[in-house]
């Protein structure tokens, strides 16, 4: 009989766990970290990515694996290409930081010839940005980390370049996107989104053209059409860009012609 009320106990204790194990995951939201990238003029940008760290205000900073820790080419992310980085489990609540913690073993590849790219202290401690989200209970949520490249390497008056990330995040929520097509391939040309007069966003299309900006506000914006200056094409700049949340404006083909 002394077993038998034992066996009951333990079933009893079992079943508060259990319940107790799903209240507590009722309460937690799952999160998916990508990786994309502004596009640069460079070869290959190499970061050496080892895990992501985010900032819950139920529970403080939450340490997460990079699914695949390693070195990432960040030019393999641009024109809305992106990577699955880490996915993470945190309680319900709001999300104001989040952290990129970075390996020594960075690189910027430059007409054909690798140079390492030193980098600040502070990446031992990672690399902290802004990101404000509240997290909804049994919601799942996508962010993505956009590693501006192009702004984030700095040649050094020695002739050695030093990696200082410039960095954002956007979500569904803050998600506006810009895409089109430029031509000629022979123009050369960078696409730069501008908010009054500061350049938002900056692409470089890929060989058939194609360009695409992600995780910009809702707000309107001019957008440049900038040829290489060697290349003897015209720029052209489109006013009055509308950007909605959860929407893809679609500038169609723009064609540069070289004045007369």
């Amino acid at each position: 009989m002394k077993n038998l009320f034992l066996s009951f106990a333990a079933i009893a204790a079992l079943s508060l766990v259990s319940c107790n194990s799903s209240d507590d995951s009722g309460n937690t939201a799952k999160l998916n970290v990508k990786l994309t990238d502004a596009p640069a003029k460079y070869d290959a940008v190499k970061i050496d990515i080892k895990s992501v760290e985010i900032n819950s205000d139920q529970s403080g900073w939450n340490t997460f694996s990079v699914i695949k820790p390693g070195v990432y080419n960040l030019l393999d992310f641009r024109n809305g290409m992106d990577m699955l980085l880490a996915e993470a489990e945190l309680p319900a609540g709001t999300i104001s930081q989040m952290r990129l913690v970075l390996g020594t073993n960075n690189s910027v590849v430059i007409d054909g010839v690798e140079y390492p790219l030193s980098t600040p202290s502070a990446m031992q401690s990672g690399l902290k940005f802004n990101w404000h989200q509240t997290l909804a209970a049994g919601g799942a949520y996508n962010v993505w980390i956009d590693f501006d490249a192009g702004r984030s390497i700095v040649k050094q008056g020695n002739g050695t370049y030093a990696l200082k990330p410039v960095i954002r995040t956007f979500s569904e929520l803050t998600d506006g996107q810009i895409k089109g097509y430029v031509l000629p391939q022979d123009a050369k040309s960078l696409i730069h989104v501008i908010n009054v007069n500061d350049t938002i966003a900056t692409a470089l299309p890929n060989a058939d053209g194609f360009f695409m900006f992600k995780g910009l506000p809702s707000a309107t914006y001019k957008v440049s059409y900038d040829a290489d200056a060697s290349t003897g094409y015209g720029d052209v700049n489109k006013e009055n860009v509308s950007v909605t949340y959860g929407q893809v404006t679609n500038l169609g083909t723009t064609t540069l012609v070289k004045p007369n």
